[in-house]
């Protein structure tokens, strides 16, 4: 009995030794570790955060310091620790991106520390310097041109949704390659999108004829196009095709062949467009940069007239790039969304006639937009998931750059597979009773999975003569 007493004793001793041991390292390393803002979370957020939460942005608040900072951290620690900040919507299942925005375990457990621990301030000195574009600069650096609207444009209290084109020359005397390009919309309260784009004087010059171009780069159909205001819709008895894949055609792309007549683009949550060395966008001598601008008021939400003037920096090229960057949207624009469909499928396709490499992907609907999913099938019939995201979001519409390009052989076709939700469960549905067309406003729909790919430069000497091999 006196022995096993003792053992009992000896267990109890070490469990009560072990303990203490647990409690009081944990205990050091808390007080040893104070976790502040200056010190330890202002670098997560100025990585992170700042691009979007600073002021006059499109974040509801500004993180970028304490004093901003500090009456949001339970909300912060919140929203960080269920990953619904900062937004990312692909699957992991699917493509390895290099911006992905996903936070790393250890900067949730710290800003959870922070929080937890009193949201303290720290030392001033700790603090890093604020990211240059979170002061105001470029993202890019200092661009080598600045183009900008002429004049400013004014949008009225409750005025409707709203697509302007504002046309700036660029004067260029010669072809130029656009290593980054950044557009700064002058007023984010009023700028919902901006889309760049290249008109080559060849362009120019067929819409001082009359016969305009292709609409975005795509193939002009006005039959099934009107015009409501400056707005394009498609009209009500159009055809439908929700399935374009499935079309005579097998469905097609807008802004193939263009030479890459997109330049570059802003929309909430799209980062700037900036390339590797070694690929660049063309700019021919003579073209003209044209905005195509999105105004909305948001629904009734200003108290005063606003005024805009966006403006779009360039940085060139050091040297002719070995790859041309072209811009692809794979579209539908002949689907019909019934009233009360919940999960409304459609459909585009594209064959690529050559080889090429997918550099990032970026799908674009409006606010019924439910999911969307890039697809690959290769000729010999393997298929490959290239991109899914299962929960698209409006209001923050990323581009999601591969970490290493993805080589297309000829023949192969992309299919683009988009659902869409115009039910009584979509919280952002404009209007419950309408059957739902193509439209340039948000009340109507849009279904695009642009791409970007990359071909050998064949006006570099070198390309040129791989080419002819």
């Amino acid at each position: 009995m006196t022995c096993r007493k003792f053992a009992l004793a000896l267990i109890v001793a070490a469990a009560g030794l072990i303990g203490l041991v647990y409690t009081t390292g944990t205990t050091s390393a808390s007080s040893k570790k104070e976790v502040t803002y200056n010190k330890d979370i202002a670098p997560i957020f100025f990585k992170n955060c700042a691009q979007c939460h600073k002021p006059n942005d499109i974040a509801p608040m500004s993180l970028i310091t304490y004093k901003e900072s500090r009456p949001w951290a339970r909300s912060i620690k919140e929203k960080v620790v269920t990953r619904e900040m900062p937004p990312w919507g692909p699957d992991p299942n699917h493509g390895q991106f290099s911006n992905d925005a996903r936070l790393s375990q250890k900067e949730i457990d710290t800003i959870a520390a922070w929080v937890d621990g009193g949201a303290k301030e720290g030392n001033p000195k700790d603090l890093p310097p604020l990211p240059e574009f979170a002061s105001g600069g470029w993202v890019i650096g200092k661009p080598d041109v600045v183009l900008a609207m002429a004049e400013e444009h004014t949008v009225e209290l409750n005025a409707p949704d709203n697509y302007l084109n504002f046309y700036m020359p660029t004067n260029f005397k010669e072809d130029k390659w656009i290593q980054a390009a950044e557009i700064h919309p002058g007023n984010k309260k009023v700028v919902h999108h901006v889309i760049a784009f290249i008109i080559t004087p060849e362009q120019q010059a067929r819409m001082k004829e009359g016969g305009g171009g292709r609409r975005r780069g795509g193939e002009n159909r006005p039959s099934i196009f009107y015009k409501d205001g400056t707005l394009m819709r498609v009209k009500a008895d159009a055809p439908i095709v929700d399935d374009s894949c499935s079309a005579p055609k097998g469905g097609g792309g807008e802004g193939e062949g263009g030479g890459g007549a997109l330049l570059a683009g802003f929309a909430p949550g799209k980062p700037v467009d900036v390339w590797p060395v070694g690929m660049a966008k063309k700019v021919p001598a003579g073209s003209v940069i044209m905005f195509q601008m999105h105004y909305s008021a948001f629904r009734g939400s200003l108290d005063k007239p606003e005024k805009d003037r966006t403006s779009v920096g360039l940085k060139f090229a050091k040297e002719a790039p070995d790859k041309v960057i072209t811009t692809l949207g794979v579209m539908n624009s002949l689907f019909k969304i019934p009233a009360g469909a919940e999960s409304h499928e459609v459909k585009a396709c594209f064959t690529f006639p050559r080889e090429v490499q997918l550099i990032d992907y970026m799908p674009h609907m409006h606010l019924r937009g439910k999911d969307m999913k890039y697809d690959l099938v290769y000729p010999d019939g393997k298929q490959e998931t290239l991109l899914w995201v299962p929960k698209f979001n409006f209001n923050w519409q990323t581009m999601y750059y591969l970490k290493n390009p993805l080589s297309v052989p000829k023949g192969a076709r992309l299919i683009v597979t988009a659902h869409f939700d115009n039910s009584s469960k979509n919280k952002y549905n404009p209007d419950l009773k309408k059957d739902i067309r193509w439209g340039d406003p948000t009340y109507d729909e849009m279904m695009i999975g642009w791409v970007d790919f990359i071909t050998e430069n064949s006006a570099k000497p070198e390309s040129a003569g791989r080419a002819g091999k």
